[in-house]
Order: structure tokens, then sequence, then C-alpha cells
């Protein structure tokens, strides 16, 4: 059974919607995918109903939007299974709420730069839970500046190196404080794409903090990256789970669904993992109890 766990739809950054996504998880033979949206779970329900209609299997899922303060890094954390998703929406509207922020003073710095208005921009954010760089882009697109999303003008726009970048603060949350409210939520923390954003060096505390798994199978992983990853998942018993990160032509290269993929016997292991674990508090108890 093929799975992929990672992919995006309208209602953050991707530029598909969530039906569109699952006809093409089911016309490319996909019998399973996880709908994670940046700080977002309004997909998971509809996505379960309309999954059930084409004959694939939605897993609950959101990515969650992290920052490491000591290692001064962004970490993405991806959330599955939650018991309780309603205990993370308040970290994610918090998140909502501080990249909106941000998101308008970009919004406006392009459109004193461009000649383009700020409702112009905005209608290419419809149905997204918020304004992300994609949209603007896009929005450039179609005024005629650029014919591509990730190309020179989003460099120039959107990275710190560049002297005319119009980047906004955004404060996210310590990692290990997602890491807690997702377990609060009776979910699975699993670290995603640790490549993308270099959090190599950081994984052994990431792991101390309670992480539950690694995304190991990503686009931007290496083959060597993939064989580290997995060495490192086996010594500490963690997760592997794999996904395409798609976001259809809002990605940062050319990633159809199911580039990446999760294997059965580690989605079998994702699947079972909280039985799992509270199999082995219960015996614990039994031999602490014991031991009194």
């Amino acid at each position: 059974m093929a799975a992929d766990l990672h992919c995006h739809t309208k209602l953050s950054d991707g530029s598909v919607g969530i039906e569109d996504l699952i006809v093409i998880a089911q016309k490319s033979g996909i019998d399973t995918i996880a709908i994670t949206d940046h700080d977002c779970l309004a997909g998971t329900v509809r996505g379960q109903v309309i999954g059930k209609r084409y004959g694939v299997n939605i897993i609950p899922g959101v990515e969650l939007s992290a920052f490491d303060n000591e290692a001064g890094k962004k970490v993405h954390i991806l959330c599955y299974l939650a018991d309780k998703p309603d205990r993370l929406e308040g970290l994610c509207k918090r998140t909502s709420v501080a990249r909106k922020r941000a998101g308008q003073i970009m919004m406006l710095k392009v459109a004193s730069r461009f000649p383009v208005s700020t409702d112009f921009i905005i209608s290419h954010a419809s149905g997204s839970t918020n304004l992300f760089k994609q949209h603007i882009m896009h929005a450039l697109m179609d005024a005629g500046y650029t014919n591509e999303i990730f190309g020179d003008l989003f460099k120039a726009l959107f990275s710190s190196d560049s002297a005319t970048n119009i980047l906004a603060p955004t404060k996210y949350p310590d990692v290990k404080e997602v890491i807690e409210e997702i377990h609060g939520a009776g979910g699975i923390a699993v670290l995603a794409h640790p490549a993308f954003y270099n959090n190599f060096d950081e994984i052994d505390k990431y792991i101390s903090l309670g992480l539950d798994g690694i995304e190991v199978w990503h686009p931007s992983a290496s083959e060597e990256q993939i064989a580290l990853l997995s060495k490192i998942c086996k010594n500490s018993k963690l997760l592997l789970t794999g996904g395409s990160d798609f976001h259809g032509i809002y990605g940062s290269k050319t990633v159809t669904l199911g580039t990446c993929l999760t294997p059965d016997d580690h989605l079998d292991k994702l699947m079972g993992y909280k039985a799992k674990k509270k199999r082995a508090m219960k015996r614990a108890e039994k031999l602490a109890a014991a031991a009194v």
C-alpha cells in the first residue's frame, strides 16, 4: 500500500484543492495520503469524507511551524493521528496570526514596489487560511513580472541575503513547546525534512524532547542523508516516514505526488505506534508496582 504522508492543499500553500489532491492520489495508485497543511487542521474531516468516496485513506495530519532558539533555525514538526486535534487549535491560531501580520507587511511592500493592488494579491490566496509567499509570487506572475514562482525575483524579494528583500519577521513557537503540544493532543511528533532546514545537529536534542519519528524519505534528502537518518531512527527506535511534500505548482521544485513514499512496514508501525506505546507503559507500570 503506497503512502505519501506529506501533502499540502489550497488551505495553506498548496495550489490544488482537497478533492483534486485525492483524485490525483487515486489516479496515481496511491492508497494512503496525509494532508499536512501548515498550521491548519481544517482539511482533515473533509479530506476523510472525500477520501472514502474515492477509496483513498486519509491520515489526519498537520505540519507545525517551530523555531529552535538555541540553534537559530526553523524546524517543522509533522503531527499525525492526534486523538484530540482541537488542543492544537490554539497553537495553530497563534502561528496563523503571526504569519498574517508578516504577510500583510510583505504584501504592502510589494504593492508599493510594483503596480499591483493588495486586493489583486489577496485574490491569489483565495481558499487559503493565510497569505504565503507563493501567493504573492503568483500575483506577480499574473502581472507579468516573472514566469516562475521560485526564480530570481523570488530570491530578490524573499532571500535573507538579498539587499532588496521584503521579509517581515514571524515569531514561531519553540520546538519544545510544539512537541509537548502534539503529545498533549495525543498525536505523534515527526521531524519534517531535516535536510531542508539542516536540522541534523539538533536531532539528538529533539529526541530528548520526545520526538517520535523522522521524515527520512523526502525530495530534499540525498541517498547519504537517507541512510544516515535511517540509522539514527534504528538506533533510537524512532518511526521512519516519507512524503513528497507536494505543493503542486507552489513547490520549490517539480515534485509529483508519491515522489517519496512511506514503505508498507513503516506505515504499519506508524498506525500501531500509539497502541504499542500504551502497552509498553502498562508493562512498565506493572513492573514498577511489582518491585514495591
